[in-house]
């Protein structure tokens, strides 16, 4: 396949409404000492969590992965209203109130404070002090946003994945949402396969079929033909959602004999953006990935608001 033919990388049929925010630029990225929390902006030392913190103890808080970038025009973030809905309909399962203007202006203003262009944002909204046991009620909330350099997952150019023996949660369980107490799921199936000397985790299913890794989704390139992975039990990524759109790839259920057959394997997230995958259990892909490295550029031109489809996805700091 050939992306540069391909009519909708330049011609976006139904790019998403913009978010304008106007704001001074923030073009002289400093070491992130600010940090947004409960509605105003101090130093990141300064909060200290309560050893009865909800949160602490049952994992009660959703949060976000979300990246800005350095564009011609400042620094903008990239689908950031996306990313709130998502933190939002976690914390609506969890009986959380979530503003979703309250946590844009927390993102921007944490940006401006700390003056950063490209920079990873974790907002987080949780459950604080009070009694011990399940019940939430009583326990006071709180959101935050921290800012820190660009935090690249999965970076390299031989990242080797292991099928993990853990299964993902189950969606019927645990929605695919970014809720707190559900990354201990990915924290072990990491830890196993680390320990086996590789790099990432991938979830399969009972039946055979490609879920995830822990921190991203995957596409599979066979014969040119780019194909997202699709899972029930998988989170909906918005850096998925970002390349379905852009080359036009089919999303399906993905087999494990089908992953193994295939020219390129690539995962992709808000960290790892397009990250191809050297080897998943001794078998080896392409090594040079033309595929998926053109859909890094074109990924990258993206973010950084140099194609047709980044006015309708970048929120200006």
């Amino acid at each position: 396949m050939s992306l540069s033919a391909s009519a909708t990388l330049e011609s976006p049929q139904r790019a998403p409404a913009q978010q304008q925010a106007p704001a001074p630029r923030a073009d002289t990225p400093t070491a992130p000492n600010t940090i947004w929390y409960d509605g105003e902006l101090i130093e990141s030392g300064r909060p200290q969590a309560s050893v009865h913190t909800h949160a602490l103890h049952y994992g009660s808080g959703v949060f976000e992965g979300i990246r800005a970038y350095a564009t011609k025009r400042g620094a903008a973030v990239f689908r950031l209203p996306e990313h709130l809905e998502r933190m939002r309909k976690g914390a609506e399962l969890l009986g959380m109130t979530f503003d979703v203007a309250e946590a844009t202006g927390a993102v921007l203003a944490t940006l401006r404070a700390n003056r950063q262009g490209d920079a990873y944002i974790r907002p987080l909204a949780w459950y604080g002090d009070g009694s011990f046991g399940l019940d939430v009620a009583g326990h006071p909330q709180h959101l935050m946003v921290a800012t820190s350099s660009t935090n690249v997952h999965l970076g390299g150019n031989r990242t080797r994945v292991s099928v993990s023996s853990w299964r993902r949660n189950p969606a019927s369980a645990l929605p695919p949402l970014k809720l707190c107490g559900a990354y201990v799921n990915s924290i072990l199936a990491k830890r196993e396969v680390k320990a086996r000397g590789f790099d990432e985790a991938m979830f399969a299913d009972d039946d055979g079929f490609v879920v995830e890794c822990t921190g991203a989704n995957l596409f599979i390139v066979r014969n040119g033909r780019v194909t997202a992975v699709e899972h029930r039990d998988a989170l909906p990524g918005i850096t998925r959602d970002t390349l379905i759109r852009l080359i036009g790839a089919e999303s399906r259920p993905v087999s494990m004999e089908e992953l193994r057959d295939a020219d390129e394997v690539f995962a992709c997230g808000t960290a790892a953006e397009v990250t191809s995958i050297h080897e998943i259990d001794g078998r080896e892909y392409d090594p040079d990935s033309p595929v998926a490295r053109e859909i890094a550029a074109v990924y990258a031109r993206t973010v950084r608001g140099e194609s047709a489809w980044s006015s309708g996805w970048l929120t200006e700091v």
